[in-house]
């Protein structure tokens, strides 16, 4: 039951590895972290100190950990943010090599590009990689709405067109597309302002779940969701459950963020709805 997760890191805050490491952790996983950049902060805030890791550096980690023959009891490599193109083989080769030593581990791609407010973000060569590498490897993939119309050129602004643009996305490769981030509903007809909505599409199914939106600057839900969704999935194997259950603990630590008033994700005071939300929402079939 342990996961290698790949992705950025803060001293402060909870983002990427950060958020993703203490969220598998309370669900029962061993969780083996590597950052692929070390920040004092998410950049959020408009300066921090730390900096990008070398790809060697990275792969290094990676090599470190299969010496210890520990490859066989992982269940699934995450990858988020990159922070350099140059890390985007370095990643795939660890999947390579996890499922090489175990062929059920999956590789779960949070293809961290952008998001609609700030556009892409990310470093040169970043984006194109993940497109043209990462995607067709992924076993499960889960980019916002602004990810997957960059990824399909397709666009994302209703669930219907959210659900096409996902299966062109599963004719590439992955077994299990997730988008976040979406407003608009296909149950209502019209879009929605008072909630967020998350679709889940494979090729034998849809699932939507719907939350309340909370107003909140915090970063990280994302690093968040992916990795409750995986840590659900691996222990289910069904979509529908792991997207409710994910989508209601995000909402509880959103909730408790909130309430204390805090610019980082109140994940530690949340800590007991990570496992067992208050509140639950339940995954829609739709297909």
């Amino acid at each position: 039951m342990a996961i290698l997760s790949i992705q950025s890191s803060v001293a402060y805050g909870h983002v990427g590895n950060a958020a993703a490491v203490f969220a598998l952790q309370c669900l029962g996983f061993e969780v083996w972290p590597v950052n692929t950049v070390a920040y004092s902060n998410h950049p959020g805030y408009g300066d921090w100190r730390g900096r990008v890791a070398d790809a060697s550096e990275v792969a290094a980690l990676i090599e470190g950990i299969a010496a210890r023959g520990a490859l066989a009891d992982c269940r699934a490599v995450l990858g988020g943010y990159l922070g350099a193109a140059e890390t985007g083989p370095v990643v795939l080769d660890a999947v390579a090599a996890v499922k090489a030593a175990n062929g059920d581990a999956l590789y779960c791609c949070d293809p961290v590009i952008g998001d609609a407010a700030e556009g892409v973000y990310v470093a040169d060569g970043v984006a194109e990689f993940i497109k043209s590498e990462a995607v067709g490897r992924a076993d499960i993939l889960l980019p916002n709405a602004f990810e997957l119309e960059y990824l399909t050129g397709r666009a994302a602004d209703t669930t219907e067109h959210a659900l096409a643009a996902a299966r062109v996305l599963l004719e590439r490769g992955p077994r299990l597309v997730v988008v976040t981030s979406l407003a608009s509903s296909l149950v209502s007809g019209a879009g929605n302002a008072e909630t967020v909505e998350t679709l889940a599409v494979s090729p034998s199914g849809a699932w939507l779940v719907a939350v309340p939106r909370l107003s909140s600057p915090a970063k990280g839900t994302g690093d968040l969701f992916t990795a409750l969704f995986l840590g659900h999935y691996l222990q289910s194997r069904r979509p529908g459950q792991a997207l409710g259950a994910a989508a209601s603990a995000v909402f509880a630590v959103l909730a408790e963020t909130a309430k204390a008033g805090r610019r980082e994700l109140a994940l530690v005071a949340a800590r007991d709805e990570l496992v067992r939300p208050l509140r639950r929402f339940e995954a829609l079939r739709l297909r």
